[in-house]
């Protein structure tokens, strides 16, 4: 039987956010209804964090780099007096989630397995402005997500676009049932289009 693995963070682990209503890996279970499907998700997790694999694994999924970005929020009001001193700031920032990035996917990809990473969405903050400003700082991080896909020849489920509603947040930056959904679909049927390695 095949048996999908949620590696990462609150996208995954949203069951918090979203009661009463099914969190993602209850979406995930209903759209593979024939497989397995464990979450070893933990809501806080950092890019550096890997769980340890059950030995019956047979498809990866995962979702970090949101709770970097968090980290990186207080650089946001940090005194600056040009745009290129404000661009190397966040760029510090960026530098260490890149190799924790890269780690992260090394540590992934040396199972074997079939592999599907997702970018970061833009969050649904109350105030424009503030959702404006962070879309852009946060383009910084999932350039970092997508380059490092492409280099490891993996593929990518952009949650920019899966989750681009208002319902689709329960908070400003966690999945409702309804975003939940949209990202258990987009996994099942990437997971459907591939042949786990034996």
């Amino acid at each position: 039987m095949n048996h999908l693995i949620l590696l990462g963070d609150s996208i995954f682990d949203n069951a918090t956010y979203c009661a009463p209503g099914p969190a993602v890996i209850a979406q995930v279970r209903a759209a593979l209804p024939t497989w397995r499907a464990s979450l070893l998700a933990v809501d806080g997790s950092v890019s550096a964090m890997v769980a340890r694999l059950p030995a019956d694994a047979t498809h990866l999924v995962l979702s970090v780099g949101g709770n970097d970005a968090l980290g990186a929020a207080h650089l946001l009001n940090a005194p600056v007096t040009t745009v290129a001193d404000a661009l190397n700031l966040l760029g510090s920032h960026v530098d260490g989630f890149r190799a924790r990035y890269a780690a992260a996917i090394a540590a992934a990809t040396a199972t074997g397995l079939p592999l599907l990473v997702c970018t970061v969405y833009n969050g649904r903050f109350p105030d424009p402005a503030l959702r404006k400003i962070a879309a852009t700082a946060l383009s910084l991080f999932n350039d970092v997500i997508q380059t490092t896909a492409r280099r490891n020849g993996l593929e990518v489920l952009e949650l920019r676009q899966t989750c681009d509603d208002d319902a689709d947040f329960a908070n400003p930056i966690e999945p409702s049932s309804v975003g939940g959904a949209k990202i258990a679909a987009a996994i099942a049927r990437w997971a459907k289009q591939v042949s786990p390695r034996m």
